[in-house]
């Protein structure tokens, strides 16, 4: 019962991620909790229940703030992959998403 309080609450509040892509050279990022790993090929971020690969070339992150993160450069994969409870481990649950 109190998990799906936890997901109607979420829904309500708007705390699962909202993603918004400009063809594949601009990724708008809502409710982006952190950035575990950052370079110019690969990024990785914490949003709600979810942990977001992101693969392409001149990646680059800017506007961090209000819990949201826009990434410039030729995005050519994202990944998402469901987080199982609190500890941040991913489950056995990956979905991707190809750009090509």
């Amino acid at each position: 019962m109190f998990d799906r309080i936890a997901d109607l609450a979420r829904d309500t509040f708007y705390l699962e991620p909202q993603i918004y892509f400009d063809c594949n050279r601009e990724l708008l990022i809502e409710n982006c909790r952190k950035i575990e790993e950052y370079n110019e090929i690969f990024m990785q971020l914490l949003s709600g229940r979810l942990c977001i690969r992101i693969w392409g070339t001149d990646l680059s992150a800017s506007d961090f703030r209000a819990n949201g993160l826009i990434i410039h450069g030729r995005i050519s994969k994202v990944e998402f992959i469901e987080r199982s409870g609190h500890n941040g481990k991913a489950s056995d649950t990956e979905q991707n998403k190809d750009m090509r």
